[in-house]
């Protein structure tokens, strides 16, 4: 039985890691610490377990693993400190503030033999699963081109305040282009089995403003056009303003048909051939953020891999490791946004 502290009880330890851990058989939540203490009591009085007054008095306790689930600017330090004291970590996205930080968390992890995962959870969803099989299987060809999109409203309604600190540049760093783009960056890196080598970025704060009329610090919408290794092109969109239907599609275009990866209401997946034969998979759907604020549920499957990689002493999919590469895309990104011009993705 795997012992677990959750660090942080915000949105996303409500709506994914506490229940996904109290719906694990090989694991038991035993803390809890959020420096807004109310929030951990909270959490403790729906699943159990304790209730920490600080950080450190919860790593110098029994727990063999813990989530960080704390705001972004805050990953790397607790994440240090929790693999300091022999703790293994998943760790929310994105991952850290910089790649000196990235780095640092991994090579910490690898020379304590602990498990460090990042919270990518799109490699789990059943229709990218899927659609890995069949571009291993060559059912599409050779990639020419890509386009994924991951488009909101924004996650004042997630985090049910309109001055979320998702908007305060000193709290989350990032914006939209990382906050839902690390997710569309890793997918193609997980789907195409290529690495990005270039990217020309457009970031851009439009429209979200705070509830004193003053535009948000950080982007709230971002244009990213990737050239991967095997030469082919493509792009990623990610928004936090869109107000209609949110939008989670990729579509992967090869030399013998399509790929349409949660572009149809109904199909999850659908593979278009060049020979005009179409297969229809209705493989899962997409919980939107309005649906899970609202009480939907559904297992993302992070958890179970976390809980699994630890009780097998084996690294997890989506590592600390295998997860700095949608990293370096990202701090790419800005990098080419900030000089207006295309920049190669260095390693």
């Amino acid at each position: 039985m795997i012992r677990v502290g959750i660090i942080g009880c915000g949105k996303i330890t409500e709506v994914r890691h506490a229940p996904e851990y109290a719906m694990n058989p090989n694991c038991s939540i035993i803390g809890w610490y959020d420096p807004a203490k109310e929030k951990a009591v909270k959490m403790a009085e729906k699943y159990g377990g304790r209730v920490y007054d600080t950080l450190e008095e919860m790593l110098q306790s029994d727990i063999d693993a813990v989530s960080v689930c704390a705001r972004n600017s805050d990953h790397y330090e607790i994440t240090i400190s929790a693999l300091n004291t022999g703790k293994h970590v998943l760790c929310e996205k994105p991952m850290a503030m910089n790649m000196e930080e990235c780095h640092k968390m991994v090579l910490l992890a690898e020379n304590k033999k602990l498990n460090l995962m990042i919270g990518l959870n799109q490699r789990f969803m059943k229709a990218h699963v899927k659609a890995k099989e069949f571009i291993e299987e060559g059912a599409i060809g050779d990639i020419i081109t890509f386009e994924t999109h991951f488009c909101h409203s924004g996650p004042e309604a997630w985090a049910g305040n309109n001055d979320s600190w998702f908007f305060d540049k000193s709290k989350a760093v990032f914006g939209a282009m990382a906050d839902l783009g690390v997710h569309k960056t890793d997918i193609l890196y997980y789907l195409l089995n290529q690495k990005i080598v270039e990217t020309t970025a457009v970031l851009g704060t439009i429209d979200k403003r705070l509830t004193n009329g003053n535009p948000i610090s950080v982007d709230d919408n971002a244009y990213c056009v990737y050239k991967m290794e095997n030469g082919s092109i493509g792009f990623m969109h990610v928004s936090w303003t869109n107000y209609g239907t949110e939008n989670h599609s990729t579509v992967i275009y090869g030399t013998k048909g399509v790929l349409r990866i949660y572009d149809d209401p109904k199909y999850a997946l659908i593979l278009e051939k060049r020979n005009g034969e179409t297969e229809n998979l209705d493989l899962d759907k997409v919980v939107s953020n309005e649906e899970q604020t609202s009480g939907r549920y559904e297992n993302t499957g992070v958890i179970d891999e976390f809980i699994a990689s630890v009780m097998q002493h084996r690294e997890p999919k989506a590592s600390g490791r295998s997860a700095m590469h949608a990293m370096t895309v990202i701090f790419a990104n800005e990098e080419s946004a900030i000089k207006h011009k295309t920049v190669s993705v260095m390693e």
